[in-house]
């Protein structure tokens, strides 16, 4: 699949330049960084567009900016959540059981107002869409809806996803620094209880999931398991 390349925005350079230097661990915690004038001679830029970079890293979480005194690395603090991310291939195995996947769909899309506001990008970004039923013995058991965008996650469309998870794929290229997760319980369309062979009057377990990697999104899934044969358990401790 080929996709059209775009210039890198001047600020979006600057704030994964910092961001490489933190994930890096070159750049520790409390650690001074450089002010935006040095930004502006190293990257040959305006002082707008240094000033836009530390700003949203800052507002990110990612920066402390002190007045008069300067720029720092945040301290990043770990917060208990009972959804964790896992690998549904591995979950399966864990149990002894057979995991198999079809793969029905995965293809470029163009996208919507709508989405391209929930995903932070423009409206001519072009995002790849799939679909795949991750089984367990042969049984479905999620339904997985997914959007990636492959300026963040390049390659993802050229992926064979019978041979590997889209979990497997995107934590190598686009490893985890935000999530965010909605859990509701639906009553499912027609398609998604025929795709995951659901009796009639089954209720559907919706995890929505937003995933960011250097302050961007990476990738946004809807997860669709059938409410008799899929649950949630989590153990978190209360500080």
């Amino acid at each position: 699949m080929t996709t059209e390349l775009k210039a890198e925005p001047l600020y979006l350079k600057i704030k994964n330049h910092i961001l490489d230097r933190i994930d890096s661990g070159e750049w520790m915690t409390t650690m001074r960084v450089p002010s935006e004038n040095q930004l502006v001679k190293e990257f040959s830029v305006s002082r707008m567009t240094t000033n836009r970079a530390l700003r949203e890293l800052t507002n990110e979480g990612y920066l402390i900016r002190v007045a008069g005194v300067g720029t720092f690395v945040a301290e990043l603090k770990a917060q208990s959540n009972p959804l964790e991310i896992h690998n549904i291939a591995d979950e399966i195995r864990s149990r002894h059981h057979v995991y198999s996947a079809d793969v029905l769909k995965c293809e470029a899309i163009k996208v919507n107002d709508k989405i391209a506001a929930y995903m932070n990008i423009d409206v001519d970004v072009t995002l790849v869409h799939s679909l795949i039923i991750h089984k367990e013995q042969g049984i479905p058991i999620q339904l997985e809806d997914r959007l990636v965008n492959e300026d963040v996650v390049p390659g993802y469309g050229d992926q064979d996803f019978t041979k590997k998870t889209p979990y497997e794929y995107l934590i190598k290229q686009a490893p985890l620094q935000k999530v965010e997760h909605v859990v509701k319980a639906i009553m499912p369309t027609g398609s998604t209880k025929s795709l995951l062979d659901m009796s009639d009057n089954e209720a559907c377990l919706l995890i929505e999931r937003r995933t960011w990697t250097k302050g961007r999104v990476a990738s946004t899934a809807k997860l669709y398991h059938p409410g008799s044969r899929y649950e949630l358990s989590g153990l978190f401790k209360p500080e």
